[in-house]
């Protein structure tokens, strides 16, 4: 068997139009595909100039009956919801302050880790993110 990577991945966001305020608006994503299928609407988004997206994902059908996607939305809000996503920049302190004036929710300051300098921060659904550069592999 040969896999190779896909360009996509999913984080769940709890509603659509206020997940394309933070991630289009605060961090300065583009909106890749932005289309009703009828059972769900298909969002995803991108660093400009990327070819790799990232699905935001209302829970519910068609993966999740009710109980489930209920379930999904209160992990989601308590930041336990398994997914998280990870930007790099060149400049963390400027971001961090960026960040800050906007009122994002810093769940850690610009620390240096072995592997570079980054931060923490959560997203208005409780979904975990780190922005850093990272100076090592």
């Amino acid at each position: 068997m040969k896999l190779s990577h896909n360009r996509l991945s999913s984080i769940y966001v709890l509603d659509q139009d206020r997940a394309l305020d933070f991630y289009v608006g605060v961090l300065g994503l583009e909106v890749a595909t932005d289309a009703d299928l009828g059972f769900m609407r298909w969002l995803t988004v991108r660093v400009p100039g990327d070819d790799k997206e990232i699905l935001l994902e209302k829970p519910g059908p068609p993966a999740h009956d009710p109980d489930t996607a209920e379930r999904v939305r209160e992990l989601v809000s308590k930041g336990a919801g398994g997914g998280w996503l990870g930007f790099q920049v060149d400049d963390v302190d400027a971001v961090h302050a960026e960040l800050v004036e906007q009122g994002v929710e810093i769940t850690q300051p610009p620390t240096d880790m072995a592997y570079g300098r980054d931060i923490g921060l959560r997203d208005p659904f409780g979904n975990n993110l780190r922005i850093g550069n990272i100076t090592a592999g």
